[in-house]
């Protein structure tokens, strides 16, 4: 009788890791879905790289940013 209630606890406990296992939602790879974010040179603001302007090796957020710091650095 007692061999018959381990081996009953032995494939609940399996049961129980295989449900478990099955169950998660598979993870998702951060470098999927991250995307490098750069400082604007004239105010600071920080966003994606992609939303970004690049002139003389600075990033800017908007075009107005861009044109003022060229003419403050003539």
């Amino acid at each position: 009788m007692s061999r018959l209630i381990f081996l009953f606890a032995i494939g609940a406990v399996v049961y129980w890791l295989l449900k478990s296992y099955l169950r998660q939602p598979p993870k998702k790879d951060i470098s999927e879905s991250s995307e490098d974010m750069v400082r604007c040179s004239q105010c600071g603001v920080h966003l994606p790289k992609s939303e970004s302007i690049l002139a003389g090796g600075e990033f800017f957020c908007c075009e107005a940013h861009r044109r003022e710091h060229a003419e403050r650095h003539k």
